[in-house]
């Protein structure tokens, strides 16, 4: 199940590149959720599902933020969990993040979205697209309670 060309559910707010209304980190929260519980029948650790919508809203909003608005945004869910793109304007990377401690004071680069992604995610992706922009994408685990639902 891929979810490419997603429009933004209700609660989006102003207009996007083609006149379609902008995706917001609410919304793409939603999305993923929905997604999860579609995918994995309510069954989702939630302590899972609060590690993915806090990189989804760490990826749309540095998206907004820093690359020039969201271009795309995809879930998709795999064996292990959801893979999440977040497609932006911007030709830049995010920074590094140094050493085995992201978040220690100090050595920090930015602000705090991007250490905890990379805190959280597994198997952080970032392509270079040939028309511009970028895509960042991320793997999110997503383990099961053990409950059917």
């Amino acid at each position: 199940m891929r979810e490419e060309g997603l429009a933004p559910p209700r609660g989006a707010v102003g207009p996007g590149p083609s006149g379609a209304p902008a995706l917001t980190a609410s919304a793409a929260r939603a999305h993923a959720r929905s997604v999860v519980d579609a995918r994995w029948n309510r069954a989702a650790r939630e302590e899972d599902v609060i590690d993915l919508l806090l990189v989804v809203s760490e990826l749309v909003t540095n998206a907004l933020r820093h690359g020039g608005g969201v271009a795309g945004f995809e879930t998709t869910p795999v064996t292990d969990g959801i893979r999440v793109s977040v497609h932006d304007h911007s030709d830049e990377a995010p920074a590094v993040v140094p050493g085995p401690d992201p978040g220690r004071a100090g050595h920090r680069v930015g602000g705090y979205g991007w250490p905890l992604v990379v805190r959280l995610a597994r198997e952080i992706v970032i392509d270079r697209l040939p028309t511009g922009g970028k895509t960042i994408s991320v793997l999110l685990p997503i383990r099961t309670t053990g409950r059917p639902d």
